[in-house]
């Protein structure tokens, strides 16, 4: 008996699912004739890939993450690399309003600490209880999850703290205050070494995870990443953190905690940079070197594939030019993306017809409930709210694309106001901008990653070629 054959048809990465749909109907049968054309036997590669296959060269170039955290003696980029943080309650740890955010918790940890209480008074009469018989699942009042209910199940206290609540980048070019208690974070992972505090000064490299469909992409912030920043993504820093101990010089001193920073871009790396192009290279320059290669349009349709499979592999590049070219780009564009508030808009760019930076409006003209397009397919317009329309962007603003999507319709979909069908939280952007007293603000953003998305397309338009 003949083995079976398989065949495949790529009709392309950007169809959404309702458009794969329809060609498929469309076709009626896989034996359309129409349907049929362009299609391939296909064979697994060594790996078992059968699309999308990685490439043999991808194998031989130096990894971003060490086999181990913090391995000192790792011969790879960074020593240490961490997932976005992961809640399992976004709705509940993150808002645009702080004081909403402090609400909402409250809210949360006093019916926990209730529930406790029930659940330790039924203790008393049968120790054998099952909590899962005795909790108030009302998604209205309370988020369980694996880690929380441990919690409940070991009778342990928990209390509200203002005090955690710290700036995270949600989605890319989208801050929100984050309620950063780990008790209430599913998976605090490492992040007390990457960021214990406000004040210790860190930059984080976000790319895409492995197992995912969106196409491959890199972000940068110096605040906390969420896990879908990027899809799945792991997180690359510049520097870690380790506590620094502290005797006391009697028992009764108060003493805070202080950190020692660390680098946490490999001597490994450093040495070979410094071998190949000279003594003046610092970790900071490979840094930006990464990024800046990570975002090259040649490494990520060489590898395509691998980038699906593996976290990214880099090559040194064999000419110092080149190497201080991706730095300088890097450095370019981690400019614009970490102070992508503060980039005008191009000049062209028009609201309600006339040059943006004549535009004024009162408070209440300013805000937003969910911006849109005036009609599909019409992307140079955007209809902020009934008052202010955006028009003349230019269509390569719509080619920088991070996490499966532009920058702008980032914007576009977080910032609208929206409330949570199970939980009853309504998340309102309005209130970050009257919260931080710049009703413009909003306004402000979406005509300043207009403007950084034209100047991300030039950057990158600008890197050198790879011969890969």
């Amino acid at each position: 008996m003949n083995k079976a054959e398989i065949f495949y048809k790529d009709i392309g990465d950007c169809l959404s699912r309702e458009e794969k749909l329809r060609l498929v109907k469309e076709a009626k049968s896989a034996l359309n004739p129409e349907f049929l054309a362009g299609m391939g036997r296909i064979e697994p590669n060594e790996h078992g890939d059968w699309v999308n296959m990685r490439s043999s060269g991808f194998g031989g170039l130096i990894p971003v993450a060490p086999e181990k955290k913090f391995d000192l003696k790792t011969q790879s980029f960074f020593v240490v690399n961490a997932i976005g943080v992961a809640t399992n309650r976004d709705i509940w740890v993150y808002n645009f309003s702080e004081n909403s955010l402090k609400n909402n918790m409250k809210t949360m940890v006093d019916f926990y600490n209730e529930q406790r209480k029930t659940i330790e008074s039924k203790r008393e009469k049968d120790h054998n209880v099952n909590i899962d018989d005795y909790i108030d699942t009302d998604y209205q009042k309370i988020n369980w999850t694996v880690n929380l209910k441990k919690d409940i199940e070991n009778n342990v206290a928990h209390k509200f703290d203002e005090n955690v609540i710290k700036t995270g980048l949600y989605r890319p070019f989208t801050r929100m205050n984050l309620f950063f208690d780990t008790n209430f974070i599913e998976r605090p992972g490492i992040w007390s070494k990457l960021s214990p505090t406000e004040d210790n000064d860190n930059l984080f490299i976000c790319l895409t995870g492995i197992g995912v469909n969106k196409e491959f992409s890199a972000i940068i912030t110096n605040v906390l990443p969420d896990l879908q920043l990027i899809a799945n993504g792991q997180c690359f820093p510049l520097y870690h953190y380790d506590k620094k101990p502290i005797i006391p010089t009697n028992l009764f001193e108060d003493v805070s905690a202080d950190y020692v920073r660390r680098d946490a871009v490999s001597d490994f790396i450093l040495s070979q940079s410094q071998s190949r192009y000279g003594p003046m290279v610092t970790k900071e320059d490979i840094f930006y070197y990464v990024y800046g290669l990570l975002h090259s349009p040649d490494y990520r349709t060489v590898f395509a594939g691998d980038l699906k499979k593996m976290l990214p592999r880099l090559p040194l590049l064999e000419k110092p030019a080149d190497f201080w070219a991706f730095s300088k780009a890097g450095r370019e564009l981690a400019d614009l993306h970490l102070n992508y508030e503060d980039v005008p808009a191009p000049d062209d760019v028009l609201i309600n017809g006339k040059p943006a930076s004549k535009a004024s409006f009162s408070a209440g003209a300013l805000r937003v409930q969910k911006m849109k397009f005036p009609e599909k397919g019409k992307k140079d317009t955007i209809v902020y709210n009934p008052y202010i329309t955006v028009s003349n962007i230019p269509p390569a603003a719509y080619d920088y694309v991070v996490n499966g999507k532009s920058a702008i319709e980032w914007v576009m979909e977080r910032y609208a106001v929206t409330t949570h069908k199970d939980s009853g939280i309504t998340n309102d952007p309005n209130d970050w901008a009257e919260e931080h007293e710049n009703p413009r603000y909003i306004l402000d953003l979406l005509l300043s990653v207009i403007g950084v998305s034209v100047k991300t397309v030039a950057l990158v338009a600008g890197l050198p070629g790879l011969a890969l």
